[in-house]
């Protein structure tokens, strides 16, 4: 596919998936027909990169659909002076996004070719201002937050197990976060009002992979 039938694609994106999901952020649109997805997606499926796919990345794991990226741009309202956290660097796109939006990012990964990778394709279009680390974000709060943002790129069972994001975010923060067990699931948006006072606001129905080593899902015998 050549440069201008990927900005056609791109824009065919913006038109035809995000906007009919009502998402609206004119930056988050700009930046959605801006950003070169085809960059970070692998050689094979460069073709779909902007398709209404979860385009397949390696280890397993998949990119997010790009509407579900929009909706959670959209919804984190990231400003340019918030520190984000992303759990799941995947491909690199959605930290590029995030790069775009925030003063800085850090993300996390648990395969380490995905952290390598993405390190190698931001520094390529030019982006610096991120930190990418190998991990489990489930281990342990990570050393550089607290956070104005954390992006979950992944499912999580129930509310209760994204107990360890909701302590990593600023007051004023915003935490986005998948919850519940196929084939029913929310996205989430939880702000941190005061110390122990959080909001959680349903965004919309989805399904979405369990994020690595999440807790397993209580399941009742009768």
């Amino acid at each position: 596919m050549m440069a201008n039938s990927f900005e056609k694609a791109r824009f065919n994106m913006v038109e035809q998936q995000i906007r009919p999901w009502e998402v609206l952020d004119p930056r988050v649109l700009s930046l959605m027909e801006s950003l070169p997805r085809e960059h970070y997606v692998p050689q094979s499926y460069r073709d779909l990169a902007y398709a209404d796919i979860e385009v397949p990345i390696g280890q397993g794991q998949k990119m997010m659909f790009p509407r579900i990226e929009a909706k959670l741009m959209q919804a984190l309202a990231i400003q340019p002076t918030d520190k984000v956290l992303e759990v799941g660097t995947g491909s690199g796109y959605l930290t590029a996004c995030l790069a775009n939006l925030a003063q800085e990012v850090v993300s996390i990964d648990f395969h380490n070719e995905f952290t390598e990778q993405a390190k190698e394709k931001l520094g390529q279009q030019g982006i610096r201002n991120f930190t990418l680390i190998n991990g489990d974000a489930l281990a342990d709060p990570l050393e550089e937050g607290p956070f104005d943002a954390i992006a979950v790129t992944g499912s999580l069972p129930t509310s209760q197990q994204a107990e360890i994001f909701r302590q990593q975010l600023n007051v004023g923060g915003r935490l986005f976060v998948v919850i519940g067990t196929a084939p029913v699931m929310e996205c989430m948006l939880i702000t941190r009002h005061a110390d122990k006072i959080f909001q959680e606001e349903s965004i919309l129905e989805t399904e979405l992979a369990p994020l690595i080593n999440a807790p397993a899902p209580v399941v009742f015998e009768f």
